[in-house]
């Protein structure tokens, strides 16, 4: 039988008394900040806007402030933008997920030295 190489993942999530914020919320707010549209946002991650508004307003209702401030149509078409609280969310919880990440590394690497092990991202 083969060995074959194998490493790990986490996925690392916020939560009150529900799960409310991690890496899909993220990517999103992300999407929303460089596109400055939540349609768009949503679109790139093959989801409905319906979806991802509830998604994003569920995050919302358990931190206690907007994460995103909509502008509904208009001349413009409308759009959306991150609020500073959103922003600091998303850079407070980026941060967080890189300090577990190096810990969980350290430790991987120092229990399955002698095995067969990649790295996350999938090469050795």
């Amino acid at each position: 039988m083969e060995k074959k190489p194998f490493g790990y993942s986490l996925n690392l999530k916020l939560r009150t008394d529900r799960i409310f914020y991690g890496p899909g919320v993220v990517q999103l707010m992300q999407k929303i900040a460089k596109n400055g549209s939540l349609n768009t946002a949503a679109k790139e991650m093959g989801m409905s806007y319906n979806k991802a508004w509830r998604i994003l307003k569920r995050a919302e209702e358990e931190v206690g402030y907007p994460l995103a401030i909509k502008n509904v149509g208009g001349a413009r078409g409308g759009g959306s933008t991150l609020t500073d609280e959103g922003k600091e969310l998303m850079r407070k919880y980026l941060a967080f997920q890189k300090e577990v990440y190096e810990v969980a590394d350290k430790y991987f690497y120092e229990i399955f030295k002698e095995d067969n092990i990649k790295d996350r991202s999938g090469g050795k």
